[in-house]
């Protein structure tokens, strides 16, 4: 009996405290464990001390701002890295999606409700394409969404005719204020990620996504479909998309067919930043969320401190390695 007793003290402690007493170990662990979180709060408070203009609310308003698009991508391509996956088209079907609602609702002259509801169907679609090629294609994921990269942007140049089409101005409220403060940007960023941490946390879909991520075949054996999961996954993948480009597009006035370039890298970027891992199976909302914070709110400090954006764009890479490796040391941590 009291060697259990001792043996369940010792626990508490071990839980309390680090082994022998040291801090080292035990900080160790806690940046691995909280690492995307902890670094958004020492990313803050550096550039708050570099620049006196950065904790301004309007400033911070800012970043949420910058942060929305990237952040709505990055949620959709979360459900893909948690599968194990990879979408490299989520900015050409973004700026697909908004030149098809654009084009709906001025050229082709539906209701606006109606060119929103095309346009969410035309991000599925392409995300049901490139699913349907990685899971019964047998193509590499980075392959199939490599050629939707081009086929979307493709297409949007297409219904442009390669150049901005005027966006619904009802539409266009999606960039703009409430009360004259508060960005509607954000608020669309918001509700993405409550949907996109409720389909991770509480639905079969999101919990076939982390098995399929953590052992394909071991979620096939136990009566999953994975191919049509991958379906579910992509199309997913799409609608957030198009909601980035439509909340881009509001922002602009105007639907660009050149919109969004380069933004897939981004919000991978962000997805990683915020913890997953690119093997699959780990992945969160929350996380991503915090990965495009931490982008936006490197970029705004550095935009603030005038730092050119060619050491922008070093700074970002290093950010995104270091998170790579921080992943890699919390695996072997874990094993």
């Amino acid at each position: 009996m009291s060697a259990d007793v001792k043996t369940g003290a010792g626990a508490e402690a071990v839980g309390s405290a680090p082994p022998g007493g040291g801090f080292g170990p035990w900080f160790g662990r806690a940046v691995l464990k909280n690492g995307p979180l902890g670094g958004l709060a020492a990313l803050v408070v550096v550039m708050a001390i570099l620049s006196g203009d950065f904790l301004n609310g309007q400033n911070l308003l800012n970043v949420g701002i910058q942060a929305s698009v990237t952040a709505i991508l990055a949620f959709g391509v979360t459900f893909v890295i948690v599968s194990a996956g990879i979408d490299l088209s989520v900015g050409s079907v973004a700026a697909l999606g908004s030149t098809v609602v654009a084009w709906a609702a001025t050229d082709a002259g539906l209701p606006v409700w109606a060119a929103v509801l095309l346009g969410l169907a035309t991000g599925a679609a392409a995300g049901l394409v490139s699913g349907a090629l990685v899971a019964y294609g047998k193509l590499p994921a980075f392959i199939a969404t490599l050629a939707m990269l081009s086929v979307g942007r493709g297409l949007a140049l297409v219904i442009t005719g390669g150049t901005p089409i005027p966006f619904p101005a009802s539409v266009s409220r999606l960039g703009d204020t409430l009360g004259g403060w508060l960005p509607v940007p954000v608020l669309v960023m918001v509700a993405t990620g409550l949907v996109a941490a409720l389909v991770l946390n509480r639905t079969y879909a999101g919990r076939a996504m982390f098995a399929i991520g953590g052992n394909e075949e071991a979620a096939r054996l136990s009566g999953i479909d994975v191919k049509r999961r991958k379906l579910v996954v992509y199309a997913l993948s799409g609608v957030f998309a198009a909601v980035a480009g439509i909340v881009l597009a509001a922002r602009l006035t105007s639907a660009q067919p050149q919109a969004a370039v380069g933004y897939e890298l981004d919000a991978i970027a962000a997805v990683v930043i915020g913890g997953a891992s690119l093997s699959g199976g780990s992945g969160k909302a929350s996380g991503t969320l915090i990965g495009a914070l931490i982008l936006a709110v490197l970029r705004n400090g550095l935009n603030l401190l005038s730092v050119s954006a060619f050491w922008q764009q070093v700074a970002t890479g290093l950010v995104i390695a270091l998170a790579v490796l921080l992943d890699t040391l919390r695996r072997r941590s874990a094993r």
